[in-house]
């Protein structure tokens, strides 16, 4: 591929993700895309064939954003509790630095669950590296040694990311009923949700 076509490709790309974002896969036309990237429609076909593979492409991405590898923090030597605090800290800071992955990630969820997912399994190597299974056996053995109460690890993973993303998701609900419309209140509250997460995950599971 020439330099050319990379350049290309990226500035398609870059357009893409900013249709498909604010528009979703329904909502978006592969001329709106060709629009926002400055080139005609027969180009854009030249480099994605389909709505569906460039879609794909871009939710790959996405994903790879809002998913990151957890495998490097569940085999570092650092004490269980402090995985957990690194884990949320890390998670809440890259939404808030991408807060409109949550919403768009739910919007094609429930256009198309099975395919999202397995874009996401995909994207992120969360079957491939196991990492589950990983978290399961951190979990299990931290039960062992007494340091937690035993917990199902589905349940607490579960409860670790659904604490980080709720307030990204509900955001117009949050921002407009809790602190009337004020964005700058808002945003410390995401901020400070980062010990209060921490905090809650901790003392819910501590032996």
């Amino acid at each position: 591929m020439s330099e050319q076509d990379i350049k290309t490709e990226e500035v398609i790309f870059d357009a893409a993700q900013r249709v498909f974002i604010e528009k979703g896969f329904n909502g978006t036309r592969m001329e709106e895309i060709a629009k926002e990237a400055g080139i005609n429609k027969s180009l854009l076909h030249y480099y994605y064939r389909t709505k569906e593979k460039l879609f794909g492409a871009i939710f790959a991405k996405v994903a790879q954003v809002f998913f990151p590898r957890i495998a490097v923090i569940i085999e570092s030597d650092i004490p269980f509790f402090k995985k957990i605090e690194f884990f949320i800290n890390s998670y809440i800071d890259l939404i808030m630095k991408n807060q409109y992955i949550p919403n768009f990630i739910m919007g094609e969820l429930n256009r198309n669950p099975e395919q999202v997912g397995n874009i996401l399994a995909e994207a992120t190597g969360i079957i491939k590296d196991k990492i589950f299974q990983k978290f399961a056996n951190l979990v299990e053995a931290e039960i062992k040694k007494g340091t937690i109460k035993p917990i199902k690890p589905e349940h607490l993973m579960v409860n670790i990311i659904g604490l980080c993303i709720f307030p990204f998701v509900t955001r117009p609900i949050i921002q407009t009923v809790i602190f009337d419309k004020d964005k700058n209140a808002y945003n410390e509250f995401l901020i400070s949700r980062k010990a209060e997460v921490t905090s809650f995950v901790i003392n819910s599971i501590k032996a």
